[in-house]
């Protein structure tokens, strides 16, 4: 696979040196530039027999170039990884028709996976991998090859990769090929995750990961949705507004969905269309309301990141027509997202945030939350403050049980929801669900903590991915500039793992 690498790269490889362990295994191979080495001294005369001084031979290709991969054994597997990987050539590189010509180019005609993830990338899924996305939109002409970067979101409410892969076709072997690579790289499997209708990444998400559960992009199935309809009931707004708010409802149960969806098919003779048919036997990985039983789950709905996280790599992929130009430039766009969210985390701790109420529990929020949450938690706060009602049902289980109603100004229509709080064990439910899907308390829960005299938000509802310090308290990485050295730069293949 690395003779592939240095093909599209312009440059031939050789095998240089191995050592092994004493039962003859490979310990570890050097796989050098065709153009490194020392060349050999020959002891001669310079002069010919006419008394000419011969010219040395300029056709000879050893250079010492310093470029070279070297592989490791991983014990206790049939595996090799990646030990270090020099990059740096001495000499300019070849076009691919020039090396060809000179019959040192070998070619395998086969699939070409890799997989990286550095060290930061590791602590990003430990910290963040609730939910994750991955697109294969990305399709790079120049280099043959798909990009597939894995996006979670961070503390900020940013998007942050955590791993990606290139993949020379999109087969069902390539594909589960670099979810193994991520399983086994990052250690445990995925929770919850989203993707395109792409039915081989969805075969490949069965085999890898057989228990996660696999979402698909809503917007991608609602994009589609002009192709399939009249145009009579395409500028229908009424069909399209209802729709909408039936597909997109997150606190809508299964059971009321499945309802209100039969009664919108019938009143608008769609039940016998083929595709709202096939939509609707698909609903359970696309419709908010049956995701609810998982934490996290109101994070993602779309793809949208991982294709905004491809249009950001893409901007910074324009310059050469090498693969080594694209690892390079992968690296920079790397450097400049952990540089934002280290300016964001800086932020955070020093800002003097202005308090939107006199609670005490929006003060405590401002030291715990980054900037980006202590905003969504604030305005909770405000309007529970503010906006919401509350009547006392009375003692169910143990639990006190309120019913909790918002008043929306813009809006005739009034959702209640239940709230049950055990003020001595600090729990506290909401029938809305919106701790478990996005992590943070919600105003009806607000609402009844601040009736019940709480004054500070329960430990247990302070989510370590939301603090400000998940990512400084915990993990300590050297900050690496983006105009380092060349050779950090474009240490392409740290902690990736070959199909070697």
């Amino acid at each position: 696979m690395y003779s592939e690498y240095a093909e599209i790269g312009g440059f031939d490889v050789r095998l240089s040196t191995q050592s092994r362990f004493d039962n003859k295994i490979i310990k570890k191979k050097h796989v050098i530039c065709n153009r490194g080495g020392k060349r050999k001294e020959k002891s001669c005369d310079t002069l010919g027999t006419n008394g000419v001084r011969r010219k040395q031979n300029s056709n000879s290709r050893v250079i010492g170039c310093q470029e070279k991969i070297i592989f490791e054994f991983v014990y206790g597997t049939p595996d090799y990884k990646v030990f270090q990987f020099d990059e740096l050539h001495n000499h300019p590189l070849e076009k691919r028709s020039d090396l060809k010509k000179r019959g040192r180019c070998h070619i395998q005609k086969k699939s070409l996976y890799m997989f990286w993830a550095d060290e930061m990338e590791k602590a990003y899924y430990a910290e963040f991998g609730d939910v994750i996305s991955f697109d294969a939109t990305f399709r790079s002409k120049k280099y043959r090859m798909v990009f597939v970067p894995f996006t979670a979101i961070d503390h900020h409410k940013k998007s942050v990769n955590i791993g990606a892969g290139l993949l020379s076709n999109e087969s069902i072997e390539s594909y589960s090929w670099l979810l193994k690579a991520f399983l086994k790289t990052h250690g445990k499997g995925l929770t919850l995750v989203l993707t395109d209708q792409d039915a081989v990444i969805k075969q490949a998400i069965e085999i890898v990961f057989p228990n996660s559960k696999h979402r698909l992009c809503m917007w991608h199935i609602m994009k589609k949705l002009k192709n399939k309809i009249s145009d009579d009931l395409l500028t229908n707004t009424d069909f399209r507004k209802r729709l909408s708010k039936l597909v997109w409802d997150i606190n809508m149960k299964p059971d009321v969905f499945e309802v209100k969806w039969g009664l919108l098919m019938k009143e608008f003779n769609l039940e016998d269309t083929r595709w709202f048919k096939d939509m609707f036997t698909k609903c359970d990985s696309w419709i908010p309301g049956y995701f609810n039983d998982i934490a996290m789950c109101g994070l993602m709905k779309t793809t949208s990141r991982s294709e905004s996280m491809n249009s950001f790599f893409n901007t910074y992929s324009e310059s050469g027509n090498l693969l080594l130009n694209f690892m390079m430039n992968y690296d920079t766009a790397i450097q400049k997202q952990r540089n934002t969210q280290r300016e964001l985390d800086k932020a955070s701790k020093k800002a003097s945030y202005k308090m939107q109420t006199p609670r005490e529990i929006e003060l405590q929020a401002s030291k715990v939350y980054s900037s980006t949450l202590l905003f969504e938690v604030q305005k909770e706060i405000y309007k529970a403050s503010f906006f919401c009602t509350y009547s006392y049902v009375g003692i169910e289980d143990g639990w006190e049980v309120y019913i909790v109603q918002h008043n929306n100004t813009k809006s005739e229509f009034r959702n209640e929801f239940k709230v049950e709080i055990k003020a001595e064990e600090k729990e506290i439910n909401c029938s809305s669900e919106h701790f478990n899907s996005m992590g943070v308390l919600c105003k009806h829960a607000f609402t009844i903590m601040m009736r019940c005299g709480v004054k500070e938000i329960l430990e247990r509802y302070i989510m370590k991915r939301w603090r400000k310090d998940v990512i400084s308290r915990n993990y300590h990485f050297s900050s690496l500039p983006s105009d380092s050295g060349d050779c950090e730069n474009v240490k392409l293949v740290n902690d990736s793992y070959y199909n070697f």
